[in-house]
């Protein structure tokens, strides 16, 4: 990656931003404003299901941020359609539109049904003009790592890994039930495909000191994701992380630490990584704490104020490795057989909600 502002990734330097928003990147890229409406197919997850575990991750209610799982799950044409409309409805004129598959791990069933929605979601209408594939980096064999690069041909695709954090005992703790070197095998065999890859992690794991996640963002410069999506740790009720909260045996990031941090952390990706998302919410019926994350407009404020306080940008510490990400040789295929039993075979899911 070239530090240079001719790169056209760094343009947002000349515009006067302080880290490489995804919501301008995508202007760029598509000439206008492009919005992602969010489908929940009724994927389920290895560590749901006992395919590596059960119980799911301790902080996870996919009601948080899915509102088709507080009612009757809708079929994925409906879900566009309904979201298309709402977005059309709230913005006026839209460039284009991302499928964005979020709740569970959207690439946990056979791939020949995988293919069967995404392209069904792609070609749903014609403004939508990508896919946001949210997954795990224990759950994308080659098999899948080939179909997206195959609609990666004519459209934009992300693949969403959750790395969350580089150290196992966050992972642990968290009941995700992988490993680190799944995230460094999926990386490693994932780029260069053609698609985006994007990072998910976690600040305020409980454990975690400021070096571990400082540590984590020298690791996602090291692998050299495409974006990345930070957030806090958020608890919301009905799940393990919520009643730990409530019961004070687990606390909260506080807002000014969490500012600091992030700031701290954006400061050690390369400048070329788009940032996607800067904290996380949930619906304020099922957020416990902490309440500050629903203030996201004075929170994204306070971030940008931040970086003008420090006079430093997105970048400022990144330090490119050694090798560079684009030289790391492609490895073998680390999905475990339970997860891999799961996808590399012909059969349906009935619990996708995919037909018209």
């Amino acid at each position: 990656m070239t530090n240079s502002d001719s790169d056209d990734r760094l343009v947002w330097r000349r515009e006067g931003l302080p880290f490489n928003a995804f919501g301008a990147s995508l202007r760029r890229r598509f000439g206008g404003r492009v919005q992602r409406v969010s489908i929940d197919a009724g994927f389920t997850c290895p560590n749901v299901d006992g395919a590596v575990a059960k119980g799911g991750c301790n902080f996870c209610d996919n009601r948080s941020f899915s509102p088709s799982r507080r009612v009757r799950l809708k079929r994925v044409g409906e879900q566009l359609q309904s979201g298309i409309e709402s977005v059309r409805r709230r913005y006026g004129h839209v460039q284009g539109f991302l499928a964005y598959f979020q709740p569970a791990t959207n690439t946990y069933a056979p791939v020949d049904q995988l293919e069967e929605v995404f392209r069904m979601a792609l070609n749903w209408d014609e403004d939508i003009v990508g896919l946001a594939i949210g997954t795990r980096p224990d759950c994308v064999p080659d098999s899948v790592l080939e179909l997206a690069q195959s609609m990666a041909a004519d459209h934009y695709v992300s693949l969403e890994f959750g790395m969350q954090t580089m150290h196992q005992p966050g992972l642990d703790w968290m009941n995700r039930a992988h490993t680190h070197d799944h995230m460094i095998n999926a990386i490693d065999r994932s780029r260069d495909r053609g698609f985006e890859c994007c990072v998910h992690i976690i600040l305020g794991i409980p454990g975690e000191t400021h070096a571990m996640m400082m540590e984590t963002a020298d690791e996602v410069a090291r692998l050299g994701f495409d974006a990345i999506k930070l957030h806090n740790l958020y608890a919301v009720q009905g799940t393990p992380l919520g009643e730990q909260v409530s019961a004070g045996n687990v606390q909260m990031m506080q807002r000014n630490d969490y500012v600091s941090t992030l700031v701290d952390f954006l400061e050690r990706i390369p400048p070329t990584t788009v940032v996607e998302r800067i904290s996380g919410d949930a619906p304020p019926k099922y957020l416990i704490a902490p309440q500050w994350c629903l203030e996201k407009s004075s929170l994204k404020r306070q971030i940008e104020s931040e970086f003008k306080t420090r006079g430093t940008q997105q970048g400022a510490r990144y330090k490119p490795p050694t090798p560079l990400a684009k030289d790391r040789p492609r490895p073998e295929d680390n999905t475990p057989p339970s997860i891999r039993s799961q996808i590399d075979v012909r059969g349906r899911l009935p619990v996708l909600k995919m037909e018209r």
